[in-house]
C-alpha cells in the first residue's frame, strides 16, 4: 500500500512539473500609446543605423562663386575700381590707365567680410591708348555701418611698358622755371575741346579724381571723371608742384553729377598725391553732359 502512495505521488510531479513562484503583484499590460512609441523609437532606431552619413557642406557650396558677364554692369564696376587704384599709383600728367575690356569675372560673398570680385581686365594707356596687357585683381567690398572703400590687389603684364619720365620732368622744370602760375577752366569745353597746353593738367585731375572715386565705390556706382571746372596752381615752397582743383565726377548709375575740390601735388620723384579732398553741396540744377560732350575717362579728344 506504502509502495503504491509513493508511486503516485512522483507520477503526479512528473506530469505536472515544479510549481511556478508568482508575484503577488501583475506586471500591467503596455497602453496603447506605449506600444506606438516603442514601435517608432524601434523604426527610428532602424533607420538612424541605416542611415548613410551627409557629407559636411564645402566652402564652394556654402559661399557660392557666381560667374559674370565681362560685359555687365558688376564686372565693369569691379574693373573700374582696380583702375583708379593703378592710376592712384601709376598715375602722372603722362600716364593714364584705363580699363580696355573685361576678360572674365566672378564674385563671392564672404560671411562677415564682403563682396569679393575677380576680375581680369585688358589695361590701355588712354594717351597714346597703346595696349598695356592683362591685369588681374580682387576687389573687395568691405560690409559695416559705415562705408569703407573698396580693397584692391592688383597685377598686371604691362606697367612699366611706357617710359614718360622725359616728358614729366621736362613739364616740371617748365613750371618750376616759369613766372606765372597755371589756370584753366571748363576743361574740357561745351564742344568737348580741349586746348593741348592744358591737356596735361586735365590728365592731373583724371589722376587725382581716382583718389576720390576709389574712396567713393561701391557695389552700386561706376564714376567717372567728367570736367575740371577750374585748376589753378598754387605758390609753392618745396620740389613738388600743388594745383587747387574743382573737378565734376559723373557717377553712371544714378546719372549724378558731384562737385569735388582737391587740393593736388606732383613731382616726377614723388608722383601724385592728393592732400584734401572736399565735396561740394549737390547742385541741383546740374545735370549729366550732353552724350555728345560727356568723355570717357581720361580722353584726349
Amino acid at each position: 500500500m506504502s509502495w503504491f502512495v509513493y508511486a503516485t505521488v512522483t507520477l503526479l510531479s512528473l506530469v505536472q512539473g515544479n510549481p511556478t513562484v508568482k508575484s503577488s503583484q501583475q506586471q500591467a499590460p503596455p497602453t496603447a500609446e506605449q506600444s506606438v512609441g516603442y514601435v517608432q523609437q524601434q523604426q527610428s532606431t532602424l533607420e538612424y543605423n541605416n542611415m548613410e552619413p551627409k557629407p559636411a557642406l564645402t566652402p564652394a557650396e556654402a559661399m557660392p562663386v557666381e560667374e559674370l558677364n565681362p560685359s555687365h554692369y558688376p564686372a565693369r564696376r569691379a574693373a573700374h575700381v582696380a583702375q583708379h587704384y593703378l592710376n592712384t599709383q601709376h598715375g602722372s600728367p603722362f600716364k593714364l590707365l584705363g580699363v580696355d575690356r573685361v576678360v572674365s569675372a566672378t564674385s563671392e560673398e564672404i560671411a562677415g567680410v564682403g563682396m569679393k570680385y575677380v576680375v581680369v581686365f585688358a589695361l590701355k594707356e588712354m594717351i597714346t591708348n597703346e595696349p598695356m596687357g592683362q591685369c588681374s585683381a580682387e576687389v573687395l567690398y568691405p560690409i559695416g555701418e559705415e562705408q569703407a572703400p573698396p580693397q584692391v590687389q592688383c597685377s598686371c603684364e604691362g606697367l612699366l611698358h611706357i617710359d614718360t619720365k622725359a616728358q614729366e620732368e621736362a613739364l616740371y622744370q617748365q613750371l618750376k622755371a616759369s613766372d606765372s602760375l597755371v589756370s584753366g577752366h571748363n576743361i574740357p569745353d561745351s564742344y568737348g575741346f580741349i586746348a593741348p597746353e592744358m591737356k596735361p593738367f586735365w590728365h592731373l585731375g583724371g589722376v587725382a579724381s581716382s583718389f576720390v572715386m576709389l574712396k567713393e565705390s561701391n557695389e552700386s556706382t561706376l564714376y567717372n571723371m567728367a570736367q575740371v571746372v577750374n585748376v589753378t596752381q598754387q605758390e609753392s615752397q618745396n620740389k613738388e608742384l600743388t594745383f587747387q582743383y574743382h573737378v565734376l565726377l559723373h557717377e553712371m548709375v544714378s546719372q549724378e553729377i558731384i562737385h569735388w575740390k582737391l587740393l593736388v601735388a606732383w613731382c616726377p620723384a614723388e608722383g601724385v598725391r592728393v592732400l584734401q579732398t572736399e565735396w561740394q553741396p549737390k547742385c541741383h540744377h546740374c545735370v549729366a553732359p550732353p552724350s555728345n560732350t560727356t568723355l570717357t575717362l581720361y580722353s584726349t579728344s
